[in-house]
C-alpha cells in the first residue's frame, strides 16, 4: 500500500479529517484535524510510515480546523 493511502487509512481509523497529497519535490503533505490524542497518534504513525516507506523528516505545524474539509482524502 502506498504512503498516502496508508496515511488515509490510519487517519480514518482515528476519526480525523483532512488530506494526504504528494508535493512536486517528492514529499507528502498531510493535513489532519480532530481530537488532540488522535493527532498525536497519527503523528507517531507518520514518523514511521507503512512498511517499506522511508521517512526522513516530519514537521508538525498547527492548522486551522476549517482547512481539513470533510472526511479524509488523498490527492
Amino acid at each position: 500500500m502506498f504512503f498516502r493511502a496508508s496515511a488515509r487509512e490510519q487517519a480514518l481509523k482515528l476519526g480525523l479529517r483532512g488530506y494526504a497529497k504528494n508535493l512536486p519535490d517528492g514529499r507528502v503533505e498531510v493535513l489532519a484535524a480532530g481530537d488532540d490524542a488522535a493527532l498525536d497518534a497519527l503523528t507517531a504513525w507518520l514518523r514511521e510510515g507503512p512498511p517499506r516507506a522511508r521517512v526522513d523528516d516530519l514537521e508538525r505545524l498547527p492548522a486551522r480546523d476549517d482547512e481539513a474539509g470533510e472526511g479524509f482524502v488523498t490527492a
